[in-house]
This record gives structure tokens, sequence and C-alpha cells, in this order.
């Protein structure tokens, strides 16, 4: 039943959902400073490796269409 409503989503539905959870990631680091402390003290290449490992699947898959 989850994977039917699933496929009905549009580019629209997805950048929405990525968009909050954005949201939620900064505000979840707004209102807990250890975090916010511990994100800033993380080099900012390590994230940006999580960024490409995590992205390897989905444009693979669309690139490969």
């Amino acid at each position: 039943m989850l994977k039917e409503k699933i496929k009905k989503f549009d580019i629209w539905d997805i950048g929405l959902i990525k968009l909050s959870v954005i949201a939620f990631t900064l505000f979840v680091l707004t209102i807990w400073p250890a975090l916010t402390s511990w994100a800033y003290s993380v080099n900012p290449w390590y994230y940006f490796i999580l960024l490409v490992v995590f992205a390897i699947r989905p444009v693979y898959k669309v690139l490969s269409k």
C-alpha cells in the first residue's frame, strides 16, 4: 500500500520532502547547542563525502536510463 503511494510522488513531492528534512536538521541544530558545536567542529569535507556516498545510487539510477 505504501509503495503505491510513493510511486505517485512527482519531482515536487520529492523536492519538498528533501527541503523539509533540511529545515528539520537546521531546527535541531539551533535548539541543541551541543549538536551545533559538534557540527561546527567536524571537518566540512566529511559532510561532502557523506553527500557523495548518499547520492551515488539515485544519481546512477537517473543517469543510467
